[in-house]
């Protein structure tokens, strides 16, 4: 049985180099719910989910839920903000 952090939008786990992979095998193992569920508030994604799974039969069992820090903000270019190149004369 293995105690894993599940990214809620796109069902991957986190894994032990802090990347996130399709393959539950690969997420990082947790000793307890309580301390993935502290391990996946700091992280910087929106809601996850703390997730059993039993590999040898590839069995999910939904232990808890919640929201890590939120997703990283892009900065988006304001419509105000001038073109590429300068002004655009009319």
């Amino acid at each position: 049985m293995n105690i894993l952090i599940e990214n809620y939008d796109t069902l991957e786990y986190l894994t032990e180099a802090g990347q996130w992979s399709k393959n539950p095998l690969d997420g990082k193992c947790f000793p307890a719910t309580a301390t993935a569920f502290r391990a996946a508030k700091l992280e910087a994604i929106g809601k996850f989910n703390i997730v059993c799974h039993i590999p040898g039969t590839n069995q999910f069992i939904n232990l808890d839920h919640g929201r890590g820090k939120g997703m990283p903000v892009v900065a988006l270019p304001s419509a105000a903000a001038e073109p590429p190149g300068g002004p655009v004369s009319p």
